[in-house]
């Protein structure tokens, strides 16, 4: 379920700071005054863009994910002569993408509310209706985050769960950033939408044993035992809709990764898996919770931090 995978929310996806007090001044109306249009311009052009390259949603909901160590936009500065960056660590280097659209929403709200939005709201909002545009559940964002004027490509590095681990190793990182093993298993439903790169999932369809075989079979199609790295496979068998199948296919042994399948491998979540296999108003309803903990993890606000003018340079 690691939050690696090509084009996602390697929804496994995210690790990050213990929930901070700053959260407490975050506004679901913070810019009803200062720029009332905002949520209707990020939701235009998300969905303007997903309309046009379905998997993009994934890849802005993935963003969000691997950005919050604060959600504070580290993720999309690019490195400097001062700083390497989170963009070149290895969970993120040849993997995220969505820069660009990102940039292209900021841009327009630079237009009507000069200095108003953060890259930080505009990211946790895009990633909210990213999900709404699949087909997903909604959740009220709650706004007022500010931009980091830094980066650390060791932060990224070493928060981010692999997607070769067991359940053990990602329940530590989880509870190590204040989430709850529920709450593990919700965020992993990210991976309903999205693709994955060969290279992460070669060694579970050459050589593990719990993966329905004609599955397996199917999928070496695309990507062979040697070379192909960068094929892409979905990661559920909807993975253009936001549904609960990515539950389903892990009660029927079609986890895409090794980390997916340890949710449903004789473990302690096994109920649960199995609970959202049956009931997607339930994987709705708990994820929306989710991700809005998610987006309130110890963000920058008040004074702290600064609103980015360009969301890939500090100001």
């Amino acid at each position: 379920m690691a939050f690696f995978s090509s084009s996602i929310l390697s929804f496994s996806t995210l690790f990050l700071f213990m929930l901070g007090m700053a959260s407490a001044q975050l506004s679901s109306n913070f810019y009803s005054s200062s720029c009332p249009t905002a949520l209707s311009i990020i939701q235009g052009a998300v969905n303007t863009v997903v309309s046009k390259e379905n998997p993009m949603g994934a890849s802005l909901l993935r963003l969000h994910f691997h950005d919050c160590f604060g959600c504070d936009t580290s993720v999309l500065l690019d490195d400097t002569a001062n700083f390497t960056g989170e963009k070149t660590a290895v969970p993120n280097a040849n993997s995220l993408r969505g820069y660009e659209v990102i940039d292209t929403i900021k841009s327009q709200l630079e237009k009507q509310c000069p200095g108003v939005v953060s890259c930080a709201d505009i990211l946790a909002v895009a990633a909210r209706d990213s999900v709404v545009k699949l087909g997903g559940t909604t959740w009220t964002v709650p706004l007022g985050r500010r931009d980091a004027a830094t980066a650390s490509s060791d932060d990224a590095q070493n928060n981010l769960p692999s997607p070769f681990s067991d359940l053990s190793a990602l329940k530590s990182a989880f509870s190590n950033k204040g989430f709850t093993a529920p709450e593990m298993v919700t965020l992993s439903g990210a991976h309903t939408i999205g693709q994955v790169r060969c290279t992460l999932i070669r060694t579970r369809i050459y050589n593990e044993t719990n993966i329905d075989s004609n599955f397996a079979t199917s999928l070496k199609k695309n990507c062979p035992s040697t070379g192909g790295d960068s094929n892409l496979s979905p990661l559920d068998q909807t993975a253009g809709a936001f549904d609960n199948t990515y539950f389903k296919d892990l009660v029927n042994k079609k986890g895409l990764m090794h980390s997916d399948q340890q949710l449903f491998n004789g473990g302690s979540t096994d109920s649960q898996v199995n609970t959202y296999s049956q009931k997607s108003a339930k994987f709705f309803s708990d994820f929306g919770s989710s991700m809005i903990k998610m987006g309130n993890l110890s963000p920058l606000t008040g004074s702290k931090g600064e609103i980015r003018t360009n969301c890939r340079k500090t100001n």
